[in-house]
């Protein structure tokens, strides 16, 4: 099966300029012959880079105020068909979709602001919607704290597909959960940087016996509109990147399938083999000859959470 990474820069709080951008890149994966094509951590409509670099935890602060409006105006609201067309995409050339968006969900009130996977089947519809279950650092400045609920796991031909979202990559019972899904392959959305995924990629290759698609964007000067508020505080000039990619995917065996890639959009495809996975897994299977349930359990609550219940 041929698998994609779509290393693709958003036009930054531009939703509906990034979606298009995002369905052009599946047409791309599914001519190239892809089952599957990844796309970065909140690639729709942009990670909230201006944090780390205008003071984003003063409280109350007026220019804060103005960037995050922007954010929940231009962040996805699935409910309002904002992914029809992706939806669409994925439905015309048979291709699974994992996105990362930051999304607006109405079962939250529609004021709040997730950090999220879609994964979107070859039939176009949306199978699951993850929420990151620990914003990192200042990330917790503009996203809310998501759930268990989209801790599943996906058939896509042979292969049994489960996501994490950034740091969660390194959260051992994260992962233990897809494991124990019967996770095979395992997809890990970054908002880029090859110093966050050429280590771990191969790490949690070894630890599961799974391939690992690492999955990260991109985003430099001419991708943050002019008009931009407080552009000229966070967007660096003379060509430094901010996000350099660094997409990668490891095989089952901790070996390189395709070797981390910076600072170029392009979409990245290979081909993987199940029977790689069965291979490695003869000598250590996490979530079945090497896992001690009758010692070691796991209680993994996949509800999803609301701040109400109404009962008419």
């Amino acid at each position: 099966m041929r698998i994609a990474a779509a290393q693709i820069a958003p036009v930054f709080l531009d939703r509906s300029a990034t979606l298009a951008k995002v369905e052009r890149a599946i047409q791309d994966a599914a001519s190239q012959g892809a089952a599957l094509v990844a796309f970065g951590e909140t690639l729709v409509p942009g990670y909230p880079a201006w944090l780390s670099r205008t003071d984003g935890a003063r409280f109350d602060a007026a220019d804060q105020k103005r960037l995050h409006a922007r954010y929940l105006d231009q962040a996805v609201a699935v409910e309002e068909g904002h992914l029809d067309r992706v939806c669409a995409a994925a439905r015309e050339g048979k291709i699974a979709v994992v996105l990362g968006i930051a999304e607006r969900p109405a079962d939250r009130g529609g004021h709040t602001v997730y950090c999220s996977r879609v994964f979107i089947d070859a039939d176009g519809a949306v199978g699951s919607i993850h929420r990151k279950l620990m914003p990192t650092y200042e990330e917790r400045l503009s996203w809310g704290v998501g759930d268990g609920a989209g801790l599943v796991t996906h058939r896509v031909g042979r292969f049994t597909v489960g996501s994490l979202l950034c740091w969660e990559n390194w959260m051992p019972l994260a992962r233990a959960a897809l494991y124990a899904a019967g996770e095979n392959l395992h997809v890990a959305l970054w908002p880029g940087g090859a110093h966050n995924t050429s280590e771990i990629t191969r790490h949690i290759a070894r630890e599961s016996r799974s391939y690992v698609l690492s999955v990260s964007g991109l985003l430099r000067e001419q991708d943050v509109p002019a008009d931009f508020p407080e552009r000229a505080r966070f967007v660096p000039t003379g060509g430094e990147l901010l996000f350099d990619g660094g997409s990668c995917l490891a095989g089952p065996d901790g070996g390189w399938v395709i070797p981390p890639v910076t600072g170029e959009e392009r979409v990245l495809s290979a081909e993987i083999a199940i029977e790689r996975v069965l291979e490695e897994r003869q000598n250590f299977d996490p979530a079945g000859h090497y896992a001690r349930p009758d010692v070691l359990q796991l209680l993994v609550d996949r509800r999803r959470q609301r701040a109400a219940e109404f009962d008419d």
